[in-house]
């Protein structure tokens, strides 16, 4: 499995073909499976639920990297984790207590992953950073695709990438927003290694998607 990891946000795929569109980018060499989950009020849009999840398990073995925009957020792990999420995501903004929502999230075992917003620092990570699998940098303002990277993220996401080293645990370090191949060199140099990308990987069509995932490496 080569770095970095590509992680298609089905958000920007075909939502009438979903299945075939998940199968499609298996095959074209995806490494996990992106689901952006939003409740039109912690963010302003409104996708899929658990159904949907469960619905869609079945059409891969990559790793569903469930991605949480809602609020309050605890009362729906167990659902995500029973449709069959791999990592859940969730934002420290959507409870009040971020550490016991990793704990929940452990408990039904999956891994666990804490989300940044453009305006939310580093900071934020320095009580949770021991504990989770998983951070996800928004280089966007959630809950739309097509929108453009916010540069300052990157020196975020360098400041991420030397607590995550200090820990000497695995902790990926995802990027999610403006991805293309352009941002994408940028974010692996600042320290990313999992990258997010919705329209960069669903450009063209399904004939296309195995070229897209192998430029947004930097091997196309």
């Amino acid at each position: 499995m080569s770095f970095p990891l590509i992680a298609p946000s089905i958000l920007s795929a075909d939502f009438a073909r979903l299945g075939e569109e998940v199968r499609a980018i298996d095959v074209a060499g995806a490494d996990w499976v992106h689901v952006d989950v939003m409740d039109g009020h912690f963010v302003p849009n409104i996708t899929i639920g658990p159904a949907v999840v469960k619905a869609l398990r079945p059409h891969t073995k990559k790793i569903f990297d469930v991605h949480l925009m809602i609020s309050p957020v605890d009362p729906f792990l167990a659902d995500f984790a029973a449709a069959g999420a791999d990592i859940i995501t969730f934002h420290p903004e959507a409870g009040p207590h971020a550490h016991r929502t990793v704990q929940a999230i452990h408990a039904l075992g999956c891994k666990a992953g804490v989300s940044l917003n453009p305006a939310t620092p580093a900071k934020m990570l320095d009580y949770l950073i021991d504990d989770i699998d998983l951070v996800l940098v928004m280089s966007v303002n959630p809950g739309f695709g097509g929108q453009k990277f916010i540069t300052s993220q990157l020196r975020k996401i360098e400041a991420i990438r030397k607590m995550i080293d200090k820990t000497g645990r695995d902790i990926r370090l995802e990027v999610d927003g403006g991805i293309d191949t352009t941002t994408a060199p940028l974010c692996v140099s600042a320290g990313a290694d999992v990258l997010v990308a919705g329209t960069a990987t669903f450009r063209g069509g399904a004939e296309q998607y195995a070229a897209n995932i192998a430029a947004l490496k930097g091997v196309g």
